[in-house]
């Protein structure tokens, strides 16, 4: 499975996350209220930050969200810890500048990315910070079920606790004229 594919619809484009692009996401970024709530709330500042970039890069999953009318970075995700024994990935690690909170972009993304990643395994798994109500509210519109929690320690952070949500294969519903469930596989 190729973890930095080029997935776009007619609003949003997802491409591979280039360490050049560091300045460019810093600004997206650097908005305290997108960290409010979560696990590392100092990300907006420049040396957390170059941490957390520094970690999407080694990930080798980590993706760059633009907007297609104008081109400009409006945020990341990842895909990340591809189990192909399990049939599962991770998504994650996403944020947006705050123009495109509650416009419909998060659950854009993370259906091209859900489409994709079903293509390849059967279930998706998503880490949200046990405080990040946004995120768990986001979980629930695309369907995940809450399966459990574990801490997870990013990338030069200390471990913190987060909620696990699931969604599989057969929950995604396929395009049109496709029974419900087969997401076209």
């Amino acid at each position: 499975m190729n973890r930095q594919p080029i997935l776009e619809d007619d609003s949003v484009i997802l491409t591979p996350l280039w360490q050049d692009e560091f300045e460019e996401l810093l600004a997206v970024s650097s908005d305290p209220l997108i960290w409010a709530q979560h696990p590392n709330p100092d990300r907006w500042q420049r040396e957390v930050f170059r941490t957390f970039f520094d970690g999407a890069l080694a990930s080798g999953g980590a993706l760059m969200i633009r907007s297609k009318a104008h081109g400009n970075a409006i945020g990341s995700s990842r895909f990340y810890d591809h189990d192909a024994v399990a049939s599962e990935i991770k998504i994650g690690y996403t944020f947006f500048s705050r123009d495109h909170w509650g416009r419909g972009t998060n659950q854009r993304v993370k259906r091209l990315m859900l489409d994709y990643a079903f293509q390849h395994v059967r279930q998706v798994l998503f880490h949200v910070g046990a405080q990040n109500l946004r995120s768990r509210i986001a979980m629930q519109r695309l369907g995940a079920e809450l399966i459990g929690e574990e801490d997870v320690a990013y990338v030069g952070e200390p471990p913190r606790k987060n909620l696990v949500f699931r969604i599989t294969r057969k929950e995604m519903v396929g395009p049109p004229g496709l029974e419900p469930g087969t997401n076209g596989l």
